[in-house]
Parts: structure tokens; C-alpha cells; sequence
């Protein structure tokens, strides 16, 4: 039986500890598809498994890393046969399943979306769950009639991952596009990804008032908290905000004005749990809109040993852009 590099999280007494182990496929949880892995990621949740700052894993003891690119190695899935590319994100993967940081993963053939022919594994996982999570929340302007003739995108947290995938996207459809960011240094980055304009996000960091001047006809934002209630109360009548993220905090300190005064819509994006038919709408835009320079001026490949060593750092928004780990 083949045996594989997996990291390992645990918690005892002392509190959480970490270390890559040797497995078989024995110790792999039930599933009907076996995957070699060959890439994975490290997204902002990851960031919190591994660190231990908020209760992301909730089984013990668990292999992070809620994305994970690859090849079949069996499956008795009726979808998918040995040889198949394939890519996941989320489903509960790297929380309460075995996750993506181990060269091999065996899960549930419907998580598992087929790799599309326009990417590399390497760049599946260059995209990830955050770019794949920006490209649900361009789905989800469109689908409430957002256009580039509508006005101004906002994205806010726009160096990091969803951040700099979404503005990609955005910019290479026609919009234009307002970068928001605490990282004012990273401009030159931004603007070559797309971006018209880039604010301080000092700008949306103030006590928020239930309505402001209007600003942009929508917004995507993986912030949550003031910053959301800022954009909000800054939005033309209208428009629409993609929330996608909380790392500011859970709280939304707003009122109703937003969307009784100025019809604003919050389009609430979850990438976790998405039914298979918003994945695979996601990925075939994803094959069809994503610029691959782009997606390589954002990326650095580093090997998955790495990523204990990232964490800390993704979690401080050192981290700009997409890291694509290597499982070797």
C-alpha cells in the first residue's frame, strides 16, 4: 500500500501542534475516489486552521487545506475513472474531512469537479477557493444586473487573494474598477491587474453612516464588518455588493437605510457548499475570462512545506495575491 506525506494538525492539553507524518492510504477517511494530489493552496481559512485563531478544524486530528488538485487513482464514482484530472474546494474539506495538504485524498467523487482543459493543476490551484469565490461573486453582480456600462466595481480587500482575482476578472469584462486596500505600496500591482483607481481603506474604516455619497453601482468584498457598512451606505441606488469574506469581523454595523432608501442588494457568496451546477458555471467562466498573465503576475509557487511558515502571514496580509503549493 502506497504510503504518502501528509501535515497533520492535532490538539491536546498544550494546545495545537503540527507535523508533516508519513501515511498509508489506510489512514485516509472514507470516500469514493482516490486522488494523487499534486498542488494545493493557501487561502485565508487555511490561514486559520493552521494557526489555530478561530475554530476552523472541527475534527481532531485533521490534514488542512480546503483545496487540492490532482489525478484519480481509482474511484468507483460512476463520474469520474483513474487518470481524470480533477480539482475541490471546500465541502468541508481540510475542517472535517482529510484537506488537500497531503499527497494523497480520498473524498466523495461529488465534491470533485474535472479539471477544466484551458488550466494547469498548478493553476487550478493559483486560482483556488479564492478566485474561485471571486469569480461566484461576479456571477452574483451579473445576475442582479450589473454591467460594465452600470458604473464603478469596488473591491475591497484587493491584495489579497479574492481580492486580486476579482479585480482580474472585473477589469478583463469591461468594468472599472476601484481597488480598496491597506497596502497603498501595492498600486503599481494593482493597476496592473486592472484597477482605475485604488483608495486607502482608511476610507471605509470610519463610524459608518447609514447613508453616504454614492460611490459605485457595486462592490465585491471579502472584509465584512465596518467596511461592508461603509461600502454599503456608499453604493448607488441600485447596486449590489458581493460579500464573500469576514476578515475584519462577522459584525455588520449598518441600518436598513441602504436598502429601503437606495434599493441597494447584499448578495450573500458562499463558495463552501455551492451545489455542483454553481462550480461548474464558475469554472467554465473561470476557463473562458480568466487572463492567465494576470493570474501568473499575482501567483508565487511554493513548495507545500511552505505553508506552515505562511500561515501567520496570510492571516497579517503579508500574503499578495495566490500562492500555488507544490506537493512533489
Amino acid at each position: 500500500m502506497q504510503r504518502f506525506k501528509a501535515l497533520m494538525v492535532s490538539k491536546g492539553d498544550a494546545g495545537q501542534t503540527l507535523a508533516w507524518q508519513e501515511l498509508s492510504e489506510a489512514d485516509l477517511m472514507p470516500g469514493n475516489v482516490l486522488v494523487r494530489v499534486s498542488h494545493s493552496t493557501i487561502n485565508y481559512k487555511d490561514g486559520l486552521a493552521i494557526t489555530g485563531k478561530a475554530p476552523v478544524v472541527r475534527r481532531w486530528p485533521m490534514i488542512p487545506g480546503i483545496d487540492f488538485a490532482g489525478m484519480v487513482a481509482s474511484s468507483t464514482h460512476p463520474d469520474f475513472k483513474a487518470g481524470d484530472e480533477v480539482i475541490l474546494n471546500g465541502w468541508g474539506v481540510g475542517e472535517t474531512h482529510f484537506g488537500g495538504y497531503a499527497q494523497m485524498a480520498r473524498v466523495n467523487g461529488d465534491w470533485l469537479v474535472k479539471k477544466p482543459a484551458a488550466f494547469t493543476a498548478a493553476e487550478t490551484m493559483a486560482i483556488g477557493t479564492a478566485g474561485y469565490t471571486a469569480m461566484l461573486c461576479v456571477l452574483a453582480l451579473e445576475r442582479h444586473g450589473v454591467r460594465p456600462d452600470s458604473g464603478p466595481v469596488l473591491v475591497t480587500g484587493a491584495a489579497g487573494g479574492v481580492g486580486s482575482v476579482a479585480i482580474a476578472l472585473l477589469a478583463g469584462l469591461g468594468y472599472q474598477v476601484t481597488a480598496s486596500t491597506g497596502r497603498t505600496s501595492e498600486t503599481a500591482y494593482l493597476k496592473g491587474l486592472g484597477a482605475i483607481e485604488v483608495i486607502d481603506r482608511s476610507e471605509l474604516s470610519g463610524t459608518p453612516r447609514p447613508i453616504s455619497k454614492e460611490r459605485w453601482a457595486a462592490a465585491v468584498d471579502s472584509v465584512g464588518s465596518t467596511t461592508l457598512a461603509n461600502v454599503l451606505s456608499m453604493t448607488k441606488y441600485g447596486g449590489t455588493v458581493a460579500a464573500c469574506g469576514l476578515a475584519q469581523g462577522m459584525d455588520l454595523p449598518t441600518s436598513v437605510a441602504p436598502f429601503i432608501l437606495r434599493a441597494v442588494t447584499l448578495a450573500g457568496v458562499d463558495s463552501v457548499m455551492a451545489p455542483k451546477v454553481a462550480r461548474l458555471e464558475a469554472w467554465s467562466r473561470l476557463a473562458r475570462d480568466v487572463d492567465k498573465a494576470k493570474l501568473a503576475a499575482m501567483t508565487v509557487t511554493r513548495p507545500a512545506t511552505d505553508v506552515v511558515a505562511l500561515a501567520p502571514e496570510i492571516l497579517a496580509g503579508k500574503v499578495r495575491g495566490r500562492v500555488a503549493l507544490e506537493l512533489g
